[in-house]
């Protein structure tokens, strides 16, 4: 923390992260006289007898003074949905609209965007998110305690947008069955947490309503105002379910001759009952998922386990609950650990049913998961369990307890012992203020196997203003600490990371938006011989930068020390044992990639252990149009006079991607990687029509093939896959 403080300046205590209000804005919502249809024309009388709500507040690219991009919202409701209208202004119409593609779940940065997040249940820690683009695109996520978002979260709500020469207009419409929310003790009149967001990428203004300091996230719900006036219906049993079939064709060939061939039918069914407003059980059975995104192949030069993030819709959904969840170094529970065959096999293995609870309420949460997986040839079955408790107390703090047990059973073929496999894990939060933020985690893990009980914990301290950040974190992961259902980034290790960094916003140099210089220390240590140095560096980076465009340029050093006392060869190439110093470069700089053609590239070059190791890597994306993108991205590594034999080596990894979309509903996919490394090519393609809300037609082709540019093995896999989703 030392590191930044001469670049801290006294500010301490900045009024600009101002303190929560103590008596939030009420915003009254009248009920709907007639029906309301979900056009974006806001042609109903309705519409033109509610309060206007357009007293936005500047969060972005200055905090606080006018607001260009002005948004007038109303609200009104019947008894069935929450409708949101907003007219968001833009003086230069459709042409000033800037939105990358027409994906559901967009991404935040590039697109115009205007959102909601609601708090139902008025917890202050938990905020349900709905946000669409001019094009009528949605993203729904929920957010925890401000900073943790849970995307994979989808629900059933509708938008239409209708864009016009005045900017363009929002009308989305949420089904109060799928919010989960408390009836008062009497009447059925409630109260809402509410926060509106808008973006105009083209200047990148955001504002927000109420008034939220720029340094914390717009989900930050102690901010929220409050919808008032809702008279809701009693909840119902509000029960989806979601049956699928499928056809998947499965062909492995070595050369021209196929080895092994399999065509599988398949059919499944999830389901979500809603038991009472603070309570929902997941269901599923024979599961598939097929239509989740591939992995994108990396070359690894770390000494370090890579973080792949979880990608399937089951395990997606609120996955905010688990302990360790907002950091990739110790989590006692990671979910891409189910639905593989062994431990250390990355081969799927079928899941033949999977269950989730999840109870919700001001003071507390309680959540579960039992999944089911299958036996196969190469693996036994295995049965996973997690169970977590979290308790809120004061205004955003909270401490939990979570369970994991994974229980692997007997398979004589291949002679496996039944194993169990059990992590026990206390973790919590702190926020003494809002801008001080205190997060623990301590675990302990028992395997049956081994015999071994290992522990690991980490504790972080930050403070995040809108002048600077500085922060501390510590882990501490022991040699025996293995939690078979979960992820740790090393173990044997402590790890210490201070550092900061100070934010300028130039206010006479318009062209620059935002200056972040800053300095991050690593220090890492056996954590069996404390003595025992491993590796520290320095993330050194006076040049940190956004323009006004939102264009980027970095300038950053990283001296290096290396402890290698173990055996480590990077893409094969053995690093001999001993000490080792040097210091890398790196440089990076991206156009506006919300324009139409945009451009990245970056350089990383430098001594690397007893050689040196070049790195170029470009990218290009060209959007004529939001239904249009296409981008190809080029990574070469030159390495050179590595390790003990002095070798040379030169990888080149080569990406492409294309998507097409009629509208946000019906959109086609496709992806291609090459790795000179392995000389592994892999294609994916994916057709995908949603034809209802929330139900799907997919068609997915995947091919992988080894010595791509003259095939000696590959497999090829075709899946025709339907879902329905029904709400009752």
């Amino acid at each position: 923390m030392m590191l930044v403080a001469a670049l801290i300046r006294g500010q301490e205590g900045d009024v600009s992260n101002f303190q929560p209000p103590e008596n939030p804005i009420e915003v009254a919502v009248m009920k709907a006289g007639s029906e309301i249809s979900v056009d974006g024309f806001l042609d109903e009388p309705d519409w033109q007898q509610v309060e206007i709500i357009d007293d936005f507040f500047r969060r972005e690219p200055r905090q606080g003074g006018k607001i260009n991009y002005k948004t007038q919202v109303r609200f009104l409701y019947d008894d069935k949905n929450l409708y949101v209208s907003a007219v968001c202004l833009d003086s230069l119409g459709l042409k000033g609209i800037r939105i990358q593609d027409l994906r559901r779940d967009f991404s935040w940065g590039e697109n115009d965007i205007f959102g909601i997040a609601l708090d139902p249940q008025n917890l202050k820690q938990y905020a349900q998110g709905f946000q669409t683009t001019p094009y009528g695109n949605q993203r729904d996520f929920q957010n925890f305690n401000g900073n943790s978002f849970d995307t994979g979260w989808n629900t059933l709500w509708r938008v239409r947008t209708q864009r016009t020469e005045n900017g363009y207009v929002v009308e989305m419409a949420i089904p109060f069955k799928s919010l989960r929310y408390n009836l008062p003790e009497t009447g059925n009149t409630i109260e809402w947490g509410m926060t509106l967001i808008r973006y105009a990428r083209r200047d990148i203004e955001v504002s927000s309503f109420p008034a939220i300091p720029q340094s914390f996230t717009p989900y930050r719900m102690t901010y929220a105002a409050k919808l008032t006036g809702i008279e809701v219906p009693p909840p119902s049993a509000n029960i989806r379910i979601e049956p699928y079939a499928l056809y998947q064709y499965d062909e492995s060939k070595e050369g021209s001759s196929i080895t092994a061939k399999n065509s599988d039918p398949k059919i499944g069914i999830d389901a979500k009952w809603a038991i009472n407003p603070k309570t929902v059980l997941d269901l599923t059975v024979n599961t598939d998922f097929a239509q989740a995104d591939v992995d994108r192949a990396v070359n690894n030069l770390e000494r370090f386990n890579i973080f792949f993030p979880e990608r399937r819709q089951f395990f997606l959904e609120n996955s905010g609950i688990w302990a360790g969840g907002l950091q990739q170094s110790i989590r006692p529970f990671f979910s891409r650990r189910i639905g593989l065959q062994g431990e250390f096999n990355a081969t799927p293995a079928p899941i033949d049913a999977g269950a989730r609870f999840t109870q919700r309420s001001e003071k507390n949460a309680l959540a579960g998961l039992f999944v089911r997986q299958r036996e196969t040839d190469n693996s036994a079955a295995a049965n996973f369990g997690v169970v977590r408790y979290l308790k809120n107390y004061g205004r955003e703090n909270n401490v939990g307890v979570m369970v994991t047990h994974r229980l692997d059973e007997d398979l004589d073929d291949l002679e496996l012992e039944s194993n169990n496999n059990t992590t026990i894990t206390i973790d919590g939060q702190i926020r003494p203020t809002s801008q001080w933020d205190i997060q623990y985690i301590m675990s302990t893990s028992i395997d049956e196997q081994t015999g071994d009980t290992g522990f690991a914990g980490r504790i972080f301290v930050g403070n995040d203003t809108n002048d600077y950040y500085y922060g501390w974190v510590t882990e501490y992961t022991d040699a025996k600490y293995n939690p078979k259902m979960g992820f740790v980034r090393q173990n044997d290790v402590i790890s210490h990371n201070p550092g900061g960094y100070y934010i300028w916003r130039p206010k006479k140099l318009d062209w620059i938006r935002r200056w972040d210089p800053g300095v991050f220390a690593t220090y890492n240590h056996d954590a069996s011989n404390p003595e025992s140095f491993q590796q520290a560096n320095l993330y050194i980076f006076p040049v940190y930068t956004w323009f006004k465009d939102n264009s980027f340029v970095e300038v950053s050093f990283f001296p290096t020390w290396q402890n290698i006392n173990f055996e480590f060869s990077p893409l094969g190439i053995e690093i001999e044992e001993g000490s080792y110093q040097y210091t890398r470069i790196f440089m990076r700089y991206n156009t506006d990639q919300s324009k139409k053609l945009s451009a990245g590239v970056r350089f990383d070059f430098g001594d690397f252990y007893n050689g040196n190791r070049n790195t170029i890597a470009g990218s290009l994306r060209y959007a004529p149009l939001p239904n249009i993108a296409f981008t190809a991205i080029y990574e070469h590594n030159n390495i050179n006079g590595l390790g003990l034999m002095s070798e040379d080596l030169d990888t080149d990894l080569y990406s492409a991607e294309l998507r097409l979309a009629l509208n946000p509903r019906l959109q086609f996919n496709s992806f291609y990687q090459f790795n000179s490394f392995d000389e592994q090519g892999r294609w994916n393609l994916r057709l995908s029509w949603e034809y209802m809300p929330l139900s799907f037609e997919y068609l997915v082709f995947n091919d992988t093939q080894v010595n791509a540019l003259d095939p000696q093995e590959s497999q090829t896999q075709f899946i025709s896959k339907i879902t329905l989703l029904k709400q009752f």
